[in-house]
């Protein structure tokens, strides 16, 4: 793949708004570096980094000119593939109609490694094996820049689950920030990729440009946060069931579902349906759900299926790092850390799979 060098983000931001792509990338809002619209390079969060541990997320004031010297936001590209909310259809006495609104042309800036690999899961799920038209749609609308990661988080351990922190595949754009002089190397990824680098000032990367991009990622990779032990991991997990440590996980977790709020690749649903009130207009809605709900697995009417939050815990923990393996050939989980920082009490799953590989199980009956 190409590589060229550009020395500012603002072209590409308006070649990009030119083209009729919305342009999204980090900003600061609401205390967070956070996924929004953005008109121009001011608008992102230069000289902001970010501090991340179990239960904890706080800004830092790093200084300089690098814009994007913090690691993963409680935001994700699922926002995009797969909306928190949805229109299935609507129904107006005994007519029925099916929105089928053209996605929006929107291109993603400032996405990680992780991010990539995120969708990449869930391509799997929404284009593959349970095709999504509505996701397919909306998917093909996106334009992917990715930013190769130069900080990572506390709480990050993508070189462990393989998808970081340099972005490989899966993008249109990925960029490198580099210092002195303040620039950005650019690796080219798709066609579409290449018309838009073709539209903005550039010069060739030299091979200093791409010796200073390459050391980012290398040192990137040796300041993780959190690592987990993957090996064989599809064997012991699941052989785990009646671990103690589930019972001390349990005692700990809120069942709050932050975790898979914030995960890039949880992708459970609910159907919720509506009427006004003179009962001629009814609306089906397609909804983010969890697999931490107490009512998730309630099946006609009786009682749930994992009516304990040990149980609920198990099998989210258990699926997303084993028997997704088993249905769509490779981990759910990316190791962006997100669901370790925004977890209310700190529970930290590369500590729990640590701690259940060690003590594997003891007899016990909790469902």
């Amino acid at each position: 793949m190409d590589t060229v060098v550009i020395d500012t983000l603002d072209p590409l931001i308006v070649v990009l708004r030119s083209a009729g792509y919305t342009v999204v990338g980090p900003t600061v809002r609401d205390s967070a570096v956070r996924m929004a619209e953005i008109s121009s390079a001011a608008d992102l969060p230069t000289g902001v980094g970010d501090a991340q541990r179990p239960g904890n997320y706080r800004l830092t004031e790093r200084g300089g000119e690098m814009m994007f010297d913090f690691a993963a936001s409680p935001d994700s590209a699922k926002r995009f593939t797969q909306p928190p909310r949805q229109t299935l259809f609507r129904m107006r006495g005994q007519t029925v109609e099916e929105p089928r609104e053209e996605a929006p042309r929107v291109a993603l800036l400032g996405l990680r490694a992780c991010d990539l690999a995120a969708i990449a899961v869930q391509d799997r799920v929404f284009l593959g094996r349970h095709l999504d038209p509505a996701y397919r749609r909306r998917r093909e609308a996106l334009f992917l820049i990715a930013v190769n990661c130069a900080v990572p988080g506390g709480t990050c351990f993508c070189v462990s689950m393989g998808t970081g922190p340099k972005a490989t595949t899966g993008f249109d754009l990925a960029l490198t920030e580099l210092a002195s002089p303040h620039r950005f190397s650019v690796e080219i990824g798709s066609e579409r990729g290449a018309e838009i680098a073709a539209a903005i000032p550039n010069r060739a990367a030299g091979q200093g440009d791409l010796s200073e991009a390459g050391e980012v990622s290398r040192v990137a990779a040796t300041r993780m946060g959190r690592r987990v032990d993957t090996e064989d991991i599809q064997r012991w997990l699941p052989a785990a069931h009646d671990s103690p440590r589930w019972t001390d996980v349990a005692s700990r977790c809120l069942s709050c579902t932050n975790c898979t709020m914030v995960c890039p690749t949880c992708f459970c649903t609910t159907v919720e349906d509506g009427t006004d009130l003179t009962g001629g207009f009814a609306e089906r809605s397609e909804r983010w759900d969890s697999c931490f709900s107490l009512d998730f697995t309630e099946l006609s009417g009786q009682p749930p299926v994992r009516s304990s939050a040990l149980a609920r815990y198990r099998q989210w923990l258990t699926h997303k790092f084993a028997t997704w393996y088993d249905q769509f050939g490779t981990s759910g989980c990316v190791g962006c850390g997100r669901c370790i920082t925004w977890c209310p009490t700190g529970i930290d799953v590369t500590e729990e799979l640590s701690a259940i590989r060690a003590a594997p199980g003891e007899t016990s009956c909790i469902r």
